[in-house]
């Protein structure tokens, strides 16, 4: 376990190291921004409810998001209170402000992934018409690009663990397994 750790701590100071650069920190700092409170991937979900076509996506995304916060922020993070990586890594410079809640798993990354996978697995199974297959595939792949981005961000600016991370990519993609399965379950029934 002690190597894990270790590992862990010194893949942020290989990233540190190789990785970041002036051109990349502010915007690493604004894609880390877009997972604060979720509020990105609310929005997206809100505004994928308004037209029916699309309707089934943003439910199906606010469920995930729900499901994945519930695990993530209420449970898991003041069960396992693991202190954040710039507390404990010696030489981890902090690029954005202190957090004030523990650090695993992440919020932002569950909360990215919950979604976008959410909006994969609804748009497959939702999204019969050929000219809607497109937007689904589109709005699909955007949101899988900019949840890997936003998880990454959280290792670039140094306030997660890469186990952190993976802990709330898979976390986030069981809440949207388990939303779709959930409305899947509420669209037979109607």
């Amino acid at each position: 376990m002690n190597f894990l750790l270790q590992l862990d701590g010194n893949i942020l100071l290989w990233l540190q190291e190789y990785v970041r650069s002036d051109f990349l920190t502010p915007i690493m700092k604004g894609i880390t921004s877009l997972g604060n409170a979720g509020w990105f991937w609310i929005v997206l979900s809100i505004l994928l409810c308004i037209p029916k076509k699309t309707r089934w996506l943003g439910i199906t995304g606010l469920l995930a998001l729900a499901i994945g916060a519930l695990i993530t922020n209420i449970v898991l993070k003041n069960w396992v209170a693991r202190i954040r990586p710039y507390e404990v890594v010696e030489g981890l410079t902090l690029l954005v402000r202190k957090q004030k809640d523990f650090s695993f798993p992440s919020g932002h990354s569950c909360a990215s992934f919950a979604a976008a996978v959410a909006y994969y697995k609804a748009q497959k199974r939702t999204m019969t018409d050929d000219s809607l297959k497109k937007w689904g595939r589109v709005i699909s792949i955007a949101s899988i690009v900019i949840a890997f981005l936003i998880a990454f961000s959280r290792l670039y600016v140094g306030v997660h663990y890469p186990s952190d991370v993976l802990g709330g990519i898979l976390i986030g993609c069981g809440a949207a397994w388990a939303a779709d399965w959930m409305v899947k379950k509420i669209q037979e029934k109607q």
